[in-house]
């Protein structure tokens, strides 16, 4: 049997604070080919003034942000780029990554969905807190989120802010006076902030992020964009108990070890989500509807 990539002090960091930062998970030549579509894409945004491209559900793969133009190009999102990247399906599928998030909730591993959150430099977009699972309900919790750091992620850019051990709260409704709003309420907002620590990194480097865990991020302040490429994984005997926000055509791919054929559930009760119309959380978040 070889060697696991995480060492025993880490695994018990991530089960202690529900998210770890582990470098130089991308090599340099994948993460060369990442950081080259991504500016691709970016350069590809400079001809629109709205979001373009399809997804295989006919929502719109792109996404710009608000002050987008030709002479200032504010890609925000790209929905499932494995489905037009061959690099970042290989990063997302195979490789070390796939082996890290096993080594945390496998051995059989499958993966759920992946997107590009990008921040641009002096943009305005913040992602309030919330939890994740309550977006992507699963029969059980051992899902996670990882963050690739296609660039840089300092403290002015717009890092990830999480409240480290809050996985192992409540789970917290994203539905306020019967509206979907993707975020937990002002009161829980404020009170993780004032706990709350950053998570950045050089390129190349990964966030793993327990599904429950409480997070949310600031603009870009900074001069360097903030590019996270994010792959959501579950054991393979969690069930997913709502329909994938962001469906592709690698939904429910095996990553590591075998089909289990069995379910695995734990007891929760949460209001399930209501499926973003346009692909973007970013739109639930700034104009909730019920």
């Amino acid at each position: 049997m070889s060697e696991g990539i995480l060492t025993e002090e880490q695994k018990a960091a991530f089960w202690r604070d529900g998210c770890l930062v582990v470098p130089a998970v991308v090599e340099p030549e994948p993460l060369a080919r990442l950081q080259g579509t991504m500016r691709a894409w970016v350069e590809e945004s400079r001809g629109y003034d709205a979001p373009w491209g399809r997804t295989i559900d006919d929502r719109p793969r792109f996404h710009v942000e608000a002050g987008h133009g030709p002479d200032n190009p504010r890609l925000l999102r790209v929905n499932a780029p494995i489905e037009v990247s061959d690099d970042y399906l290989e990063v997302a599928t195979r490789g070390r990554l796939p082996t890290i998030v096993a080594e945390l909730i496998g051995p059989d591993v499958k993966l759920h969905h992946t997107k590009i959150n990008a921040k641009q430099p002096g943009g305005h977009t913040a992602v309030r807190w919330h939890q994740d699972f309550p977006f992507t309900p699963h029969s059980n919790d051992d899902v996670i989120t990882a963050l690739i750091m296609v660039d840089d992620v300092d403290e002015h850019n717009g890092p990830l802010e999480v409240l480290p051990g809050s996985h192992r709260d409540e789970i917290y409704s994203l539905w306020h006076d019967d509206l979907f709003t993707g975020a937990v309420s002002d009161e829980v907002e404020a009170a993780s902030r004032a706990r709350a620590v950053t998570c950045h990194g050089p390129a190349g480097s990964v966030c793993l992020m327990h599904t429950r865990l409480l997070h949310g991020s600031a603009p870009n302040a900074g001069r360097e964009p903030r590019t996270l490429f994010i792959a959501v994984y579950s054991a393979d005997d969690a069930v997913p108990l709502s329909p994938n926000p962001m469906p592709h055509r690698f939904e429910g791919m095996l990553v590591a070890g075998r089909r289990s054929r069995r379910v695995r559930s734990q007891p929760f009760d949460i209001r399930l989500p209501q499926l973003p119309r346009t692909g973007s959380f970013f739109d639930q978040q700034a104009s909730p509807t019920g």
